[in-house]
């Protein structure tokens, strides 16, 4: 047992707190009515003058029962009030004892708690930054992608444009030759591209949309925790000192909508998992950008070099082409000048027969004027028939000579001019496709800005 001092104290601690009400409330108790034997028999007093003191009066016998009951009476409520103090001090310490524990182990449950609170708010907390960061690179990545879209604009204007000028080439070299087939294949790679382009980027467009909207869901969860987490210190922080305490009766119930420990944490894991899904897929989709326009520039830039060596080749054949018709060119300018200068010979050749064709005929006219036998088919006669049949056969072949030497003549003309007209074409064809076109593809981007990176 304690002390008598500290039981002082116990009992001022419970003097200075206030009574409990009544549960039964008070009422006015009915008068006790005492029965009094009336003084009658032998000894006692019918006078008159006794008269005022014979009424309600006690035996000896009755005093002394009635003392000692009401001593007995003190005694036992003496004894009980004394157990009862005992047991209400056992009660108080016990009680005192039990509230103080319970307090602990709430406090040390609330502490628990704010670990746990605390460890999730962290890993969520860890979980935003990295959807942020991720989402940032995302982002650049998505930029990178946007500026490779552009920069496609400048190759396929060039493919097109090539395409078009070189249909005015003329005939013959109006051909699907082997640069027309490469630029075809350049102008659909650069359309796929394009594509394959705006594909990716509504992809990364969706995927920083689920990044977000993962982030404003754990940063949901983190301001829940970081709200819970404070409303927990605080009533950890609380104490019996404290001043801002006061009675609640309608808190102690559990709310239905209030989760589990095991749904609490399941549900912010999970919101963690399904943020950590979304940040792998947008690393994966990095990567797949990464590798998307890697391969596109490379890609184009192949197919750059593989135009413009069929540009060169193309256009080697071209000017070797052109050389050859400038030497046949050359060769037939040549030939005209010496059929003309034969054709001249030929004509001079015809009209120098006419004098000795003159000079027979005129003899044979003469001798035909011989007198008598003296018109003798001589020697000379034959001679001069000969000679005129000569002369004539002479002036034929020569004649015939000059026909075919002017129809020669005509078809190295002519064969002069398609060979002009075809070196003018090799000459448009060769301006086209390297003045224009190759001209033209020197403005192609290099791999960088193909690859998005300026």
């Amino acid at each position: 047992e304690e002390g008598p001092r500290g039981a002082m104290a116990e009992a001022g601690a419970l003097l200075t707190e206030e009574p409990a009400p009544q549960a039964v409330p008070a009422s006015q108790l009915p008068m006790k009515a005492a029965e009094v034997a009336l003084n009658t028999g032998p000894h006692s007093s019918c006078g008159l003058a006794t008269a005022g003191f014979r009424t309600a009066k006690y035996l000896p016998r009755e005093w002394h029962e009635h003392n000692h009951a009401r001593a007995q009476e003190a005694s036992v409520d003496c004894d009980q009030a004394e157990r009862c103090r005992l047991e209400a001090r056992g009660l108080a310490r016990c009680t005192a004892a039990t509230a103080q524990s319970a307090q602990q182990e709430s406090t040390a449950a609330l502490g628990q708690r704010l670990q746990d609170i605390h460890f999730w708010k962290a890993e969520l907390q860890k979980e935003i930054e990295q959807l942020i960061a991720e989402t940032g690179l995302l982002a650049a990545q998505k930029g990178r992608l946007e500026r490779a879209l552009d920069a496609t604009e400048v190759p396929y204007a060039i493919a097109t444009d090539n395409l078009q000028c070189r249909e005015r080439r003329q005939h013959p070299d109006l051909v699907r030759d082997q640069v027309e087939i490469e630029l075809l294949k350049e102008a659909e790679l650069i359309r796929n591209i394009q594509e394959l382009l705006k594909r990716t980027l509504m992809q990364a467009g969706n995927q920083m949309r689920l990044n977000r909207d993962h982030k404003e869901v754990c940063e949901m969860d983190w301001s829940d925790k970081v709200e819970t987490y404070n409303v927990d210190d605080k009533c950890g922080r609380y104490s019996n000192q404290s001043t801002n305490i006061q009675f609640h009766p309608g808190s102690v119930k559990f709310e239905e909508s209030a989760s589990t420990p095991e749904t609490w944490a399941k549900f912010s894991h999970d919101n963690i998992c399904r943020a950590e899904r979304e940040k792998l897929a947008s690393i994966n989709l990095r990567a797949l950008i990464d590798n998307i326009l890697h391969d596109v520039s490379e890609d184009l830039r192949t197919q750059c070099a593989a135009v413009n060596e069929a540009f060169a080749k193309r256009c080697e054949e071209l000017e070797d082409a052109k050389h050859k018709l400038e030497y046949h060119l050359k060769n037939t300018l040549k030939e005209i000048g010496d059929q003309e200068a034969n054709i001249a010979a030929l004509k001079q050749a015809i009209k120098d027969k006419e004098a000795p064709m003159k000079v027979a005929q005129t003899r044979l006219y003469d001798r035909s004027f011989r007198p008598n036998v003296e018109l003798c088919r001589d020697p000379a006669q034959f001679r001069l028939i000969s000679e005129v049949e000569e002369l004539t056969e002479s002036v034929e072949s020569l004649k015939k000579k000059l026909l075919e030497s002017e129809q020669s003549l005509r078809n190295l003309e002519d064969t002069r001019m398609n060979l002009e007209k075809e070196i003018a074409v090799k000459t448009n064809s060769i301006f086209i496709d390297r003045q224009k076109c190759m001209a033209h593809r020197t403005r192609y981007p290099v791999v960088l800005k193909l690859a998005g990176y300026q």
